[in-house]
């Protein structure tokens, strides 16, 4: 009996797929491009070798497994909006939505219309509309990868995170309301209305999708199932939260965004945990997405229209480009993050997908409904290719790649930090800033006012303002896992007792376990570095605006004197005592 081999299993055509994307990935890497492009492109090179057996109708047997992916980027980007974690955020996201829902489908929508008239292919009012919201939707995986890979931290990195789960959720809410507006009859203000319902009604089911499944397995966790499977539980989530959405015929993306969300913000620690579990299994899962989304893109059809694409993502980066510049600039943001940031929005990806084919699908545009797939998909091939590219740039360009290594006062995030501090006496400052830090880090092993009573009488023991305008209130816990502190800035000074006369300016307030008291030491130290030796940092931290300008200040190159990377440690544990190590001993 002769053997046949049949290369159409899916299991070896997934194979194929897989280690293609791995190997492009890592040739990519080696010539310093992001991995994704590499995968991207791995996967044209595929569809180009025209083998029946890897064909793009092979691809979608895999939409299943395409699917569960882009749920779990949605659900990863949804729990970086852990709300306590953005307190001093708010403002900048605030303007960043309102920004990206008015002028980038403004701009692309009047440069298309009257672009298009120039180069003779005129597109209709309503495929204009509908390419003006695409053209807000971002690319979360993309950007998620690139900033793991860049090993990137910062305030870019941190914003750019939790934007582009908000940026997506305008793009589709915008979408539908345009969709529906164009395919009604009758007055505009009843169009609009019904319009402004359907939108409603979209995050009303895919919220509701997002808070079942959440909700439910939260409860289950910890009764019925055991830590060693959260991250698994995690996975039924992004199953579910997608399930549920598409039996109700909502946005399975934004169901899986909603669930990211309930589950980071009702139980973060449990979402931590399966944080690891979850980017165990993420490399393997982006590297067969992006290989298979590559097979998907068709560069056949851009010659036809390429006057038009490249008009679209000219429109397009320079729509996202003053919308982030003018949202930062009125947000009061670093410059390196308002300079940097719509060039790091630029790519576009699952969600623009999305809602391509499902205004495909919607019968009442069968005129137009041809000319935008063609052209949001061949545009959306291109900026596969350089968006990710464009991303990592922003991010050195900000000088935030390489920054996710472990730093001496790394606990001081932007969300522990307060500006414009005010207090008639010690004990309201103190009172104060421990209700930041039970906000942003709370401290099961001692309530909130058994801990400021010891910081009252480690005080009253002994005064913990040390002169150049510092106070270091803290108190030892007896049982914790890391030391956590929260600052507040005052420009114009707090007229308390010190002793070389002048008005505190900055107050840290910290809270350390009783294991790690030579941590604690050398942070003290740290702070007394900074405060007592370098004039120039302390009057620019002194006088920050925002909590956005601080971090920066302490967490500048400059700065690595004193806030020093914990791997360099071991080096730096043999430098001479110096003034500042005396000070820390005191407190």
């Amino acid at each position: 009996m002769g053997l046949e081999f049949d290369p159409s299993n899916p299991l070896l055509q997934c194979a194929v797929i897989l280690i293609s994307g791995i190997i492009g990935g890592e040739l990519a890497f080696h010539i310093h491009l992001p991995r994704v492009t590499g995968w991207i492109f791995t996967g044209i090179v595929l569809r180009a070798m025209q083998q029946e057996w890897l064909s793009p109708e092979v691809v979608s047997g895999f939409s299943p497994f395409m699917n569960f992916v882009l749920g779990y980027i949605a659900f990863t980007v949804g729990a970086a909006l852990y709300f306590p974690g953005l307190r001093n955020a708010g403002r900048r996201l605030g303007l960043i939505i309102l920004a990206e829902a008015t002028i980038t489908p403004l701009i692309v929508i009047g440069l298309l219309y009257f672009g298009s008239k120039l180069t003779g292919q005129s597109l209709s009012v309503t495929a204009c509309l509908v390419l003006g919201a695409i053209a807000i939707a971002g690319a979360p995986g993309t950007t998620v990868l690139v900033v793991q890979e860049a090993r990137a931290r910062g305030i870019l990195t941190r914003t750019l995170l939790a934007a582009v789960a908000l940026v997506d959720m305008v793009a589709v809410g915008v979408f539908t309301f345009v969709a529906a507006f164009m395919s009604l009859d009758g007055a505009e203000l009843v169009r609009g209305y019904i319009a402004a319902s359907a939108v409603g009604l979209e995050f009303s089911l895919a919220g509701m999708s997002g808070l079942i499944s959440g909700g439910v397995m939260l409860m289950l966790i910890g009764r019925v199932i055991g830590p060693a499977f959260v991250g698994p539980a995690m996975v039924a989530v992004i199953l579910s939260s997608w399930g549920l959405a598409t039996g109700l015929e909502v946005s399975g993306i934004l169901a899986c965004t909603f669930a990211g969300i309930v589950v980071s913000n009702l139980r973060h620690s449990t979402y931590r945990s399966a944080a690891e579990y979850l980017r165990g299994i993420g490399e393997v899962l982006f590297a067969g997405f992006f290989t298979m989304a590559g097979m998907k893109l068709d560069f056949s059809s851009i010659p036809s229209v390429f006057l038009i694409v490249m008009l679209f993502l000219v429109s397009r980066f320079l729509a996202r480009y003053a919308a982030a510049w003018l949202a930062l600039t009125a947000a009061g943001a670093p410059r390196g993050v308002r300079n940097n940031f719509g060039l790091a929005t630029v790519p576009h990806g699952g969600v623009a997908v999305g809602l391509v084919l499902i205004f495909e699908q919607q019968t009442g545009f069968r005129e137009v409904s041809q000319q935008v797939t063609t052209i949001a998909l061949a545009a959306l091939a291109i900026n596969q290719l350089i968006g990710p590219w464009m991303t990592r740039s922003a991010l050195q360009r900000c000088g935030e790649a390489g920054e996710d290594r472990a730093r001496l006062l790394d606990f001081l995030r932007e969300d522990r930090i307060t500006v414009n501090l005010l207090g008639a006496s010690q004990e309201d400052v103190i009172r104060q800033l421990a209700s930041q830090l039970y906000l942003a880090h709370p401290t099961p092993s001692l309530p909130e006012q058994d801990f400021v009573q010891a910081v009252l009488q480690r005080e009253q023991q002994e005064s913990t303002c040390l002169g150049e305008g510092l106070m270091i209130p803290h108190a030892i816990l007896e049982t914790s896992d890391e030391v956590c502190g929260v600052l507040g800035i005052s420009s114009a000074g707090l007229p308390f007792r010190t002793p070389d006369g002048r008005p505190v300016h900055a107050v840290l307030l910290l809270a350390t376990p009783q294991n790690s008291r030579q941590r604690h030491l050398e942070i003290l130290a740290a702070f007394a570095t900074a405060i007592t030796s370098a004039g120039h940092l302390r009057e620019q931290l002194y006088n920050a605006s925002t909590a956005a300008h601080a971090y920066e200040i302490l967490h500048a190159e400059e700065s690595e004197d004193f806030n020093y990377y914990l791997e360099d440690e071991v080096e730096d544990a043999c430098r001479p005592e110096d003034d500042s190590s005396s000070i820390a001993q005191q407190v």
